[in-house]
């Protein structure tokens, strides 16, 4: 029998963590069954997983007419939180296993702040807290977008020891801020005498978007190119994601082997490793799963939708691929400049795209419940 893809990317460094929850699959059995036979090691949600999941089925309605029979002044935002929390507790406890055996560095569900909190420093770390403290589980991780202002709060929340998933990250130079920041958390809680050893982080770092932006400005681009300029254009196409991931672990690699990191390693600390997020490929010209295959290496995480981990494991190929061609993803995105297209520039407007994608998202979210909540009210009354 062939090995399962899923189970070699294992053997290769690198865990595959769901990026998808549903009360269908916690209470099914379907998660236990991936982490049994598909080595999965991890769950991921967002606003907008949360609002198809929520939107999608009868589970979350009966629990909500559950809830407002006990009380029925909630409003929406409480509901989805009771709901959320709900949810991750209980694959935090399917988990827990893989937590353990892993020595705590797998085995984690993470939760998002509200993403209205993307440019408040001190509302972020507020609501981390609460959230970290209400699901009470060792092996849930709080996602923090890494914006400007949330580069404190991860550095604050690290070195309360509230494991955290620095999310949103489209560019490099922002990798590198949030790791060091990671780095900073751990060395505050080190000076204070507390554990490391059950610190967890993750860098979500996007990959598919910079590619369906990156490959639409070229497709600008080639309406006035020349010959040789649009060789280039076309060589480019799908490629530049891949490139400014490859060169994000470039930075992993220099700063988790630096004599900073060292010290901190010696006192029980875990890197903070790369998490590739946005690995569903948007192009259907593209392989299916290219970002899979393409971003395998050492002490990293892809964390896929349901259909793109369906893929890779009936086709998938794994094969140590993160660290090869690294000169030549720093030629790509060189290429990229000089056709005048600055990388910087583009993951910047990423970042601002992703944060008012997921405050959509929350709002849809909290309108279908508010429409739910109201269809059982008027069922309730007979109206």
């Amino acid at each position: 029998m062939s090995k399962n893809p899923l189970e070699e990317l294992y053997s290769q460094g690198q865990s595959a963590w769901l990026d998808n929850i549903h009360r269908e699959i916690i209470q099914n059995g379907e998660v236990e069954q991936m982490i049994r036979e598909d080595a999965l090691k991890g769950i991921t949600s967002n606003p907008t997983i949360f609002q198809k999941a929520i939107a999608s089925g009868t589970r979350y309605q009966d629990s909500i007419a559950g809830m407002l029979q006990t009380k029925n002044d909630y409003n929406a935002r409480d509901l989805f939180y009771q709901l959320a929390i709900d949810d991750i507790q209980h694959a935090a406890d399917l988990l827990k296993p893989v937590y353990e055996e892993t020595k705590f560095c797998d085995g984690l569900v993470s939760i998002e702040v509200s993403p209205e909190l993307a440019y408040d420093t001190e509302g972020t770390i507020k609501e981390a807290r609460h959230l970290h403290n209400t699901v009470n589980r060792p092996n849930v991780m709080i996602k923090v977008p890494a914006t400007k202002e949330g580069l404190p709060a991860i550095e604050t929340l690290i070195a309360e020891g509230i494991s955290i998933n620095a999310t949103l990250l489209f560019s490099v130079e922002r990798y590198k801020d949030v790791a060091k920041a990671f780095l900073r958390g751990l060395e505050t809680r080190a000076a204070n005498g507390n554990d490391l050893a059950h610190v967890a982080s993750v860098a979500s770092f996007f990959v598919s978007r910079v590619d369906v932006l990156v490959d639409k400005l070229l497709e600008e681009k080639l309406s006035t190119a020349n010959d040789q300029q649009r060789n280039t254009i076309t060589s480019l196409k799908g490629g530049i994601a891949i490139a400014n991931a490859k060169l994000a672990y470039n930075i992993y690699e220099e700063l988790f082997s630096s004599d900073q990191f060292k010290s901190l390693k010696a006192k029980g600390a875990q890197t903070q490793r790369l998490l590739w997020a946005s690995t569903g490929v948007k192009n259907p010209d593209y392989r299916d799963v290219l970002y899979i295959e393409e971003l395998i290496g050492p002490d990293t995480v892809n964390t896929m939708p349901p259909a793109t981990m369906a893929a890779f494991k009936e086709h998938g190929k794994v094969a140590l691929t993160l660290t090869r061609d690294t000169d030549q993803a720093q030629q790509a995105v060189s290429t990229l400049g000089s056709l005048g297209l600055d990388l910087n520039a583009i993951t910047d407007q990423l970042e601002k795209d992703g944060v008012r994608l997921f405050i959509e998202s929350f709002n849809a979210l909290l309108e279908s419940i508010q429409s739910s909540m109201q269809q059982i009210q008027q069922q309730t009354t007979g109206s």
